[in-house]
C-alpha cells in the first residue's frame, strides 16, 4: 500500500472534510446488531469517531502511525497500525466494515478476503469517499484547472476511481442501494488552500520540482473568492455498500 499522508498528518487532521451525519443514519439503518464495527484506513480517525457511539467496539486501523496519532482518544475505539489486507481479527468479528477515502489504494483481492471472513453473515461492507468539492462557477473552475492541467500529472493512478465515483473498484458484494449524500460547509479561502495542499498530487508535484504549485493560482483563485469571507462547499459523498454472497 502507498502511504501518502503520512507528512501533512495535522493538515490532513485540520482540513480534510468529514462525513455527513446522513451517511451514519444510512449505515445505522442497514446494520441491526451493533456490537462490532471496524474501520479499515481510518486515517485520524474521523468516521471511527462517528461511529463509536453506536457500536460497542470500533476497531480502527491505519497503516500511518502519524494519522493515527492525530486520531482522538475515544473510550470504545481501538486504534492499530497495520496494513489493510493484513488483519488478525476473528472471523465473523464483525456487524460493520467500512473504508472511507481510502479503498482506491488498497490491494483489492487481499483485502476482500479479509471482509469476507471478518464480517457476519448478515453484516455491511461501505466504501465512502469524496469527489472534486464545488464551490462557485468562478472558483470551480480554477480548482478544475488545477486538478486537471497543473498537478494532473502527478496524481496516482488510483485516483481514476475517484474521478469514477467508485464505480469502477471490483466490488464482490449483493449491492444495495445507496442514498445521494452531500458534505457542505462555510469555508475560508485559507480554509480552501489548507484543503488543496493535503492533495497528494501536490505533495507529488513539490517533490518532483521544489515548487508549490498552488502559487501558480494564488491570484486567481483570489479574484474568483471575491470580497466574500466565506463561501459553501460542496463536496459529493461516493458511496457503494453490500452485503456478502452466499
Amino acid at each position: 500500500m502507498k502511504d501518502h499522508f503520512s507528512k501533512q498528518a495535522s493538515d490532513y487532521a485540520r482540513f480534510r472534510p468529514d462525513y455527513p451525519d446522513s451517511l451514519i443514519t444510512f449505515l445505522l439503518s442497514q446494520t441491526a446488531q451493533r456490537d462490532s464495527a471496524w474501520d479499515c484506513g481510518t486515517g485520524n480517525g474521523q468516521l471511527a469517531a462517528m461511529l463509536a457511539p453506536h457500536f460497542k467496539t470500533v476497531f480502527a486501523t491505519d497503516i500511518s502511525k502519524e494519522q493515527l496519532a492525530q486520531a482522538p482518544s475515544i473510550e470504545n475505539v481501538r486504534y492499530k497500525q497495520e496494513a489493510a489486507g493484513t488483519s488478525e481479527f476473528a472471523d465473523q468479528q464483525f456487524n460493520l466494515i467500512t473504508v472511507a477515502q481510502a479503498i482506491h489504494w488498497f490491494p483489492f483481492n487481499s483485502f476482500y478476503a479479509d471482509v469476507y471472513r471478518c464480517l457476519r453473515n448478515d453484516g455491511l461492507f461501505a466504501a465512502a469517499g469524496y469527489g472534486l468539492l464545488h464551490i462557485s462557477p468562478k472558483v470551480d473552475v480554477v480548482i478544475r484547472h488545477f486538478y486537471e492541467n497543473i498537478v494532473g500529472p502527478y496524481w496516482d493512478p488510483e485516483r481514476r476511481h475517484i474521478d469514477a465515483e467508485y464505480a469502477t473498484i471490483p466490488f464482490p458484494f449483493k449491492e444495495i442501494p445507496v442514498p445521494q449524500l452531500v458534505q457542505r460547509y462555510q469555508w475560508t479561502l485559507a480554509q480552501l488552500t489548507g484543503y488543496l495542499n493535503t492533495w497528494s498530487a501536490v505533495t507529488h508535484y513539490s517533490k518532483a520540482t521544489g515548487v508549490q504549485p498552488l502559487d501558480q493560482i494564488t491570484h486567481e483563485l483570489k479574484d474568483a473568492w471575491g470580497e466574500t469571507d466565506t463561501h459553501e462547499v460542496a463536496f459529493p459523498i461516493l458511496l457503494r455498500a453490500g452485503r456478502k454472497v452466499h
